[in-house]
């Protein structure tokens, strides 16, 4: 009986699963409404004429995610990724859809062991982690982080390259408008901003090179920036296509298995019953 309620509530809670096609809206509006309730509580006049309905509202929100939090930690051994019961479940706390169901409910907890006030103000944003939750449940997001876990490589390689263009830029930028301007250019670190805006062909206006030699190196770093920030464009539109190529093809070979003993219907095909060996044999 207990285990007939464990995969039940499993089925339940996992996402596009046919037990959870009513879980799985409910769950999402109640994320949906607690990021609108964030935003509007920043609204002074809001907040002040609504602030019973705002707490009565999170408490309530904060209960259903703990529960839902307890009943993952408490089913996630129907998952064969997690079956052992206390090793599999450590595996499962620490994975980034179990810390983000954690995030949509630590900062509800924290301010009751950390009473101070400006603690508290500041734990109120962090409940917007739990739009995060909304990755579990949205196949669109959750694309985009296979996307992200697929392409991780090439996307932190290239990070890595833009770290080294900005910290080079930016030392040569240091060196060209230091004297000339010392108080906008006043370290490497101070020039980083310039460096970042720069390369990501915001240019704000409120630090630029006056010098020659700043110009120069000014429009080399410019060039740079719109050619760099191209590169993930690319990767990641590989990625999508990649991923939604092996999505296509796991839905059509699902489509190809038996629904009764799960083999390829290509399989039972070549395949030869009693019948079948017995007028072989005649």
């Amino acid at each position: 009986m207990n285990q007939d309620l464990k995969t039940r509530i499993f089925g339940i809670l996992e996402p596009g699963d046919e037990d959870s096609k009513y879980f799985d809206p409910f769950i999402m509006g109640l994320i949906i409404l607690n990021v609108a309730a964030v935003v509007l509580e920043t609204v002074q006049s809001i907040y002040s004429a609504y602030a019973p309905l705002f707490h009565a509202f999170d408490v309530f929100s904060v209960a259903v995610f703990t529960v839902e939090y307890l009943l993952r930690v408490w089913s996630c051994t129907k998952d064969p990724r997690f079956k052992d019961p206390v090793q599999g479940r450590m595996r499962f706390l620490v994975t980034p859809m179990a810390l983000v169901d954690l995030m949509a409910v630590l900062p509800f907890y924290l301010p009751v062991f950390f009473p101070d006030l400006r603690f508290m103000r500041a734990m109120r944003l962090f409940r917007l982690f739990r739009v995060l939750k909304l990755a579990r449940y949205s196949e669109s997001l959750q694309t985009f982080v296979d996307v992200l876990r697929l392409k991780k490589e090439e996307l932190l390689l290239m990070l890595f390259a833009i770290m080294i263009l900005l910290v080079i830029s930016s030392s040569l930028m240091y060196e060209a408008e230091h004297a000339a301007q010392p108080e906008a250019f006043a370290s490497i670190p101070a020039a980083m901003w310039w460096g970042i805006v720069t390369l990501a062909t915001v240019g704000y206006g409120d630090l630029y090179p006056i010098t020659p030699w700043g110009k120069l190196i000014g429009s080399i770093v410019v060039l740079l920036g719109i050619g760099l920030f191209a590169l993930p464009t690319g990767v990641l539109a590989s990625g999508f296509a990649e991923v939604l190529a092996r999505r296509k093809e796991a839905e059509k070979m699902q489509k190809m298995r038996c629904p009764h003993c799960g083999r390829y219907i290509g399989d039972l095909a070549g395949s030869t019953g009693p019948g079948d060996e017995g007028a072989r044999e005649k």
